[in-house]
């Protein structure tokens, strides 16, 4: 009986891989199929009047609304003018077309040279890479090779923060604010606490009815609302050491979000009334070095540390920040393993539940600290905790 199981299992994980590798190959042929039409899209675009009237009759096309038509056809003009490499990949099967417009969006704003210099270091930062990790690394790269342009537009974009209401059905709607990253993160840090802080046994809401309800509460001024007071949530914000003593301008890091020009992190460093943390890091390595705390004593030393090292939930893909998450043993404690931070490592709570369901294997090499998750289907995926900012050449 156990030999059959086995094989059963074995027949199972096989044909678990084989479905794996074919939805791997239609989506490259799909990221080929996109690269045509948007060739296709670019060629219609230049024999048209102008682009409204060309993005009218796209939507009709392809029954989808005036601005998606708009935002297809920047897209492939961006492609085929300024993006040659990227599409390339395209073509290759490489990138699909979502991952593509975010290498074509934070580039949207630069000049020609500018542009050509981000898809060539771009094309060597394609593989395996996700859509936010994507959207994260080109905008590292715009803040490097335009640092002024980065800042001006950065300030401009801080002009037009807003707030926006979206009437949705049964009587529902939308509050959306547009805010500085930093604002945002905080905001909602906040709320996420507060809204835990009143969770109870007898709570019948879920959660996230509690944010919603911490929300409109805070916001209304309800007398007797408790939930707007509590501690100050923090936000993580990474700069390197020579940035915050103004010796260069490379950008930083907001826990959650991504690379901020660095006028934006000084700022936020020397404010006395700040409730983000800066965590500062060594140029040379672009390792931290201090997690700049303000209390005298200050509370689970090694769990910071190994929340400050991680950034983000450490399953390849996810960018849930750790500071919200878990910290977990990589050996057992049962099986030996150490409590420090050579041992531990940051997930998410979804990512560390997942850690003990059937088939599923974390590793994690305690040199490198490359973590390598292995799927019940036998595929491997890895991450590594990258460098804050690139590190110094000597």
């Amino acid at each position: 009986m156990g030999e059959k199981r086995n094989s059963t299992r074995s027949s199972a994980d096989h044909g678990g891989k084989s479905s794996l590798d074919k939805i791997r190959s239609l989506e490259r042929r799909i990221a080929r199929l996109q690269a045509m039409q948007l060739k296709e899209i670019a060629r219609y675009e230049s024999t048209q009047r102008s682009p409204t009237e060309a993005a009218a009759e796209l939507a009709l096309t392809l029954a989808i609304n005036e601005k998606s038509a708009g935002r297809r056809i920047s897209m492939a003009r961006a492609l085929i003018h300024r993006l040659p490499k990227t599409l390339q990949a395209m073509q290759r099967g490489d990138l699909d077309s979502h991952k593509a417009s975010k290498i074509a969006g934070p580039t949207a704003s630069l000049s020609h040279e500018h542009v050509r210099q981000v898809d060539e270091i771009m094309a060597g930062r394609l593989d395996g890479k996700t859509p936010t990790q994507l959207r994260r690394s080109a905008a590292y790269v715009v803040n490097k090779v335009d640092p002024d342009g980065s800042a001006q537009r950065a300030a401009r974009r801080r002009a037009e923060r807003r707030v926006e209401l979206a009437h949705r059905e049964d009587s529902m709607a939308s509050i959306t604010a547009y805010l500085p990253a930093e604002v945002a993160g905080a905001a909602y840090a906040r709320i996420d606490r507060l809204a835990r802080k009143s969770r109870g046994a007898d709570e019948p809401r879920t959660l996230d009815q509690l944010r919603a309800d911490v929300f409109a509460d805070t916001v209304l001024g309800k007398a007797g609302n408790r939930s707007a007071q509590g501690p100050k949530a923090e936000v993580f914000v990474y700069v390197d050491l020579r940035t915050l003593l103004e010796m260069n301008d490379n950008p930083a890091y907001l826990a959650g979000h991504g690379t901020i020009p660095a006028w934006i992190a000084r700022q936020l460093a020397h404010d006395p009334a700040s409730t983000w943390r800066r965590i500062i890091t060594d140029s040379r390595t672009g390792a931290p070095v201090d997690v700049g705390r303000k209390r005298y004593r200050p509370p689970r030393v090694t769990d910071d540390f190994v929340r400050v090292r991680d950034r983000e939930c450490r399953f390849p893909g996810c960018h849930r920040p750790s500071q919200f998450g878990d910290v977990d043993h990589a050996t057992a404690w049962f099986r030996r393993g150490h409590t420090n931070a050579r041992n531990l490592i940051g997930y998410c709570r979804r990512h560390h539940r997942l850690k003990t369901a059937p088939g599923w294997t974390y590793q994690l090499n305690h040199r490198t600290q490359r973590l390598t998750v292995r799927t019940p289907s036998g595929q491997s995926y890895s991450s590594v905790p990258e460098p804050i900012h690139d590190p110094m050449i000597p």
